[in-house]
């Protein structure tokens, strides 16, 4: 799942270096890719994939 959002992520911030769009002075192309990058980096750690909990 973090790969698909990340995946998300780096096709946003593609449109948005080709288009030349920035939306406001937070969210722009380098951020993006940052947060892409962070959620890669979570999932090859295996976070979120087969947590169980047991009693």
């Amino acid at each position: 799942m973090l790969a698909l959002v990340a995946a998300l992520l780096f096709v946003l911030a593609l449109i948005f270096q080709i288009a030349g769009v920035a939306v406001g002075s937070v969210v722009t192309v380098t951020t993006l890719v940052i947060a892409g990058l962070a959620l890669v980096a979570l999932h090859l750690l295996g976070v979120g994939a087969g947590w169980t909990f047991k009693r």
